[in-house]
């Protein structure tokens, strides 16, 4: 049985590129603009605030959070400084950590900060399908990796860096898990909280090949055709049959990266002809399966995913 939700990290191809230790004392902050870089942060100790999008969300120890694509945010202490105040950069201690704030004496609050990155060439269509930001806090399983991260992120051993980049990896994995079952905003993770639509998206990923109809889903799914399609579309934020065109796109750049044939990629995601498939292919991605097979899928690609979280 395939999993929707494994085939989403898998075709992102997630893996830490950057991290580091801060930590903070008295009253600082930090400003960031990012073009849409994903963001985590892992609360190791003490306390702080982050404010995205006008929101303001305390973080205390243990928690994990990662904007998937993050732009303008702000973190600072539990009472940051005045608003027009100047915010120094973070200091470099000589152990590679870095301070905020009051220099002097113990930190207060000691965070692990990073960049993900996701090789998809398809990254943007995928992200479109998960949360803007994850929270997560009190899940055992996830505060056991924490802890984890926690020990490996401060010593010096062999090896830190690799087992770190693994460590964050399956934390970003169990953090998707954790707001799939937890409730999350429109997207993938939503559709798979519903007993419901999971059926009907397992029947997606478990045969793409299948020419689906709204009524078979339906009937996958124990509902009505239109109170599958209203569900479906206002949980996951995309039409059902939009959803599987998205999935056979990205399956299909996938295949044609590995050096498939066009018919045989087209057959692999639910064409019934070469042509059909380069026509769809050509009108989603702006330009032939030939084309994006011969540029190795490296090319740079107009951005068609439209907002859906």
């Amino acid at each position: 049985m395939i999993d929707p939700l494994a085939e989403v990290v898998t075709l992102l191809r997630p893996r830490a590129r950057f991290s580091k230790v801060v930590g903070g004392a008295g009253a600082w902050r930090v400003r960031r603009a990012h073009q849409g870089e994903p963001f985590y942060c892992v609360v190791l100790e003490g306390a702080s605030l982050l404010t995205t999008d006008g929101q303001a969300l305390p973080l205390r120890q243990g928690d994990f959070v990662l904007i998937p694509a993050s732009h303008d945010f702000t973190m600072t202490s539990l009472q940051p400084p005045p608003p027009h105040a100047i915010d120094p950069p973070p200091m470099a201690l000589p152990n590679g950590a870095f301070r905020l704030g009051a220099v002097d004496g113990p930190a207060e609050t000691l965070l692990l900060v990073g960049h993900c990155a996701f090789d998809a060439p398809d990254a943007a269509l995928l992200l479109s399908l998960l949360p803007q930001l994850i929270h997560v806090r009190g899940e055992p399983r996830l505060s056991t990796i924490v802890q984890l991260v926690s020990g490996e992120s401060r010593a010096q051993r062999p090896g830190r860096e690799v087992v770190l980049a693994h460590l964050l990896e399956v934390l970003l994995i169990e953090a998707l898990r954790f707001s799939a079952a937890g409730g999350a905003s429109p997207g993938l993770l939503r559709g798979l909280a519903d007993e419901r639509l999971a059926a009907a998206l397992r029947c997606l990923h478990e045969d793409m090949t299948r020419p689906w109809t709204v009524a078979q889903l339906a009937q996958r799914a124990a509902l009505s055709r239109s109170a599958f399609f209203e569900r479906f579309s206002r949980a996951v934020g995309l039409a059902p049959m939009e959803y599987l065109l998205r999935w056979r796109m990205a399956r299909a750049k996938l295949l044609l990266r590995q050096q498939g044939s066009v018919a045989a990629v087209a057959a692999s995601v639910g064409y019934g002809s070469a042509s059909a498939f380069s026509v769809a292919f050509s009108r989603h991605v702006g330009m032939s399966p030939t084309q994006y097979a011969n540029a190795g899928g490296q090319v740079q690609l107009p951005d068609l995913t439209p907002e859906l979280v």
